[in-house]
């Protein structure tokens, strides 16, 4: 696809989420697809290669978030695989300060390439698990928003993010519609890691039958010294 039609695809699709995008934005996302389905060819990124699948369900689908962030605000995006959704929030953006989790190293040598070819600037690339970056100081604690994407069963993701809110803090859980149970099954895991779910908005992909929800759990306390607990854990032994 040329820029030209890329240029018109992004834009007439970020406008039906109520986004309207710059020239430099669209160059960057451009850049960016090009760099996903090049690094694609040698690792496993994503399955979604069609310039405009590209387009609609990962570009506009992370931009749904954006009306959650704040400017200004620190963000961390826990298990961002190929940069989702942290590289299209930071390019739609910029003031936000983030921070890329991914305990892949191939994957965090592809975000670097990214973040240097788009010259984005205060956003941070960590190669490390979640359970054990959020047992660093630096980092607990630290943060307005934690964004998280298909990454894992809301009670296990709910223990990777949690640690890494401020107090009022917002963890945004991009998951799939049918949430309900997944939902009831997380809640008293939130409640003991010092969260509280406060809605779940729920819509489908512009153009598509692919239902979203957007799980929007605030930090009421502070999250027990012992959670998360060591790597692997969470995932083989959900709290319940």
């Amino acid at each position: 696809m040329q820029i030209d039609e890329f240029s018109q695809e992004l834009k007439e699709n970020m406008k039906k989420i109520d986004i309207d995008v710059t020239d430099l934005q669209i160059k960057k996302f451009f850049k960016y697809m090009n760099l996903l389905i090049e690094w694609n060819q040698k690792m496993n990124l994503t399955a979604i290669i069609e310039p405009k699948e590209i387009i609609v369900k990962h570009f506009v689908d992370c931009g749904t978030l954006l009306k959650y962030l704040e400017n200004n605000e620190k963000v961390i995006d826990i298990g961002t695989g190929a940069g989702f959704p942290g590289i299209p929030l930071k390019i739609l953006n910029e003031s936000i300060n983030i921070t890329l989790v991914d305990s892949l190293n191939k994957r965090v040598n592809f975000l670097n390439e990214v973040v240097a070819e788009l010259n984005l600037n205060n956003i941070n690339v960590i190669h490390s698990r979640a359970e054990d970056l959020a047992r660093n100081m630096e980092y607990r604690e630290r943060f307005d928003k934690v964004v998280s994407r298909a990454v894992a069963n809301l009670t296990t993701l709910s223990e990777y993010d949690l640690p890494f809110l401020k107090l009022k803090g917002k963890f945004l859980g991009m998951k799939s519609f049918e949430i309900e149970e997944e939902v009831n099954e997380a809640r008293k895991a939130i409640h003991i890691l010092g969260g509280k779910i406060e809605k779940v908005d729920k819509f489908t992909l512009i153009d598509s039958d692919i239902g979203r929800s957007i799980v929007i759990i605030s930090k009421e306390s502070k999250t027990p010294k012992q959670y998360p607990r060591k790597a692997g854990k969470p995932l083989k032994e959900p709290l319940n």
